[in-house]
């Protein structure tokens, strides 16, 4: 029986959506990092340098790390994690397109308008997964 899951997301694919996770994930933990060096009453570029030395490549630009102090002086500690308004775009997760190739090993003939309902995902989203 042939393998159906390659129809539909390349390992590529896949790879591209963790890596954008924990990209995310990475995102996060260094805005808390910086709230935390706020709250010890450092300037951002200490900070900065801080982060330099700990996270090498990895470390957010200074300007970043300058912004999400402003916003924490301002009282804003949405900025790390914070819901944004309406629908993404598209958002692939590995679990929706694991659901989605169980499905289609299921049932093979089954329709993406059927997934997307037994999904609970819009059509459109539906048609930007697999495309």
């Amino acid at each position: 029986m042939p393998n159906y899951k390659s129809f539909l997301v390349t390992d590529a694919e896949r790879k591209h959506v963790r890596r954008r996770a924990r990209f995310q994930q990475h995102r996060d933990a260094n805005c808390h990092q910086v709230f935390f060096f706020f709250l010890q009453g450092k300037a951002p570029k200490e900070i900065h340098a801080i982060l330099i030395e700990t996270l090498g490549e990895h470390t957010p630009s200074y300007v970043t790390v300058k912004y999400w102090v402003a916003q924490f002086k301002y009282g804003d500690f949405s900025i790390c994690d914070a819901p944004r308004p309406g629908r993404p775009k598209t958002v692939t997760t590995p679990e929706i397109i694991d659901q989605i190739h169980e499905l289609i090993l299921e049932y093979l003939r089954i329709s993406a308008k059927s997934m997307a309902e037994q999904l609970g995902i819009s059509h459109e989203r539906f048609g930007s997964i697999i495309h």
